[in-house]
């Protein structure tokens, strides 16, 4: 339903950098970039955009599709040593439901962003 999403940040370079090696354990790399902005995806289809701005920065959750709970825990570890703020450690979360398997970090802006397998 949805085609893509995009987030503000007055620090551009190092909501790129933090993203760029935050996402990479889910398979999601930099598909298409500009001065100022770029766009995150899988095969060639960028879905999650950043771009540099001085309005305040984006405010909001974000989940990603993990394969695995591997994945799960190697985003954590990757947006951790980015300089992602722990919000989540990896784990069942069944108050979502039995096979919820996530973790959560609030980045450079303060986004909290996921990272959720529906298969552990």
């Amino acid at each position: 339903m949805i085609d893509h999403i995009g987030l503000r940040t007055a620090q551009f370079e190092r909501s790129k950098t933090f993203y760029t090696h935050a996402l990479a354990p889910l398979g999601i790399t930099p598909q298409v970039e500009y001065p100022g902005g770029v766009g995150y995806g899988r095969a060639g289809v960028p879905m999650f955009w950043i771009g540099q701005s001085e309005q305040a920065p984006s405010s909001m959750h974000l989940a990603l599709t993990a394969p695995d709970p591997a994945a799960v825990r190697a985003f954590y570890q990757a947006a951790l040593a980015a300089g992602a703020s722990d919000n989540g450690a990896p784990g069942l979360r069944p108050d979502y439901h039995a096979r919820y398997y996530a973790a959560f970090v609030i980045d450079p802006d303060g986004n909290n962003i996921e990272a959720v397998c529906h298969a552990a």
